[in-house]
């Protein structure tokens, strides 16, 4: 089996263990965060916790592969840190592509990248690096989607469309054919897009607004 450590300590770690260890051929050996992070007794799941300025010396690139399990804090940016800070200490990555997710595009997936159960990824898409796809999601035919983003869950991704780097799109959030949504932009949950968004651009959807009658009054339902 191929050693795996896991950057983070947060529950999407616990998640990439959990999947990593139930649904793939590696081996999660240890965990590592920065020094001001490190869990008290230098444990999490059971598993060692290194330092990450000393993890080379005690789980080496030459020997071991590594996972950046981190969210979409600071706009993806923290994961996008410590993604490039690996690669600079020579590690290969890992991805996680579930066996319950229909991935029809011929491997067009880079690294480090986190793709949950019942995704459908149709052909001719494109998947950069460090991209994180929550399960659920649509990415239509021939789209692409860069490096560092983040897909929540139940998105629909039609055909053609671009998602910039470091994007955040929110759950339930819905993608017209051919647009574009430029680098560094968020998305937030329930939001439809119907044309290009220009890059760091801020998309909020409607709340759904309390009803003036109470449910006590609803007595058909």
């Amino acid at each position: 089996m191929k050693k795996l450590v896991v950057f983070g300590t947060s529950d999407a770690a616990e998640l990439a263990h959990y999947y990593f260890s139930t649904d793939t051929d590696y081996q999660v050996v240890a965990f590592t965060v920065d020094a001001e992070f490190m869990p008290e007794g230098g444990v999490f799941c059971g598993l060692p916790v290194v330092q990450f300025d000393r993890v080379v010396q005690d789980f080496p690139p030459d020997s071991h592969l590594i996972f950046v399990a981190l969210g979409y804090s600071k706009l993806n940016q923290m994961r996008r840190e410590k993604y490039l800070a690996a690669k600079e200490m020579g590690y290969s990555f890992a991805s996680y592509i579930s066996t319950k997710a229909a991935i029809l595009n011929d491997g067009r997936i880079g690294e480090n990248c986190f793709i949950l159960e019942n995704n459908t990824v149709q052909p001719f898409v494109s998947i950069g690096n460090n991209v994180t796809l929550w399960s659920g999601n649509h990415i239509g035919h021939h789209s692409r989607i860069e490096d560092h983003a983040f897909l929540a869950s139940h998105i629909v991704v039609s055909g053609r469309v671009t998602i910039g780097e470091a994007c955040f799109i929110g759950v339930n959030s819905t993608l017209r054919d051919h647009v574009t949504v430029g680098a560094n932009c968020i998305l937030g949950a329930g939001v439809l897009l119907l044309s290009d968004a220009a890059p760091s651009g801020v998309y909020v959807g409607n709340e759904t607004e309390r009803s003036r009658v109470p449910s006590n009054r609803m007595r058909s339902i």
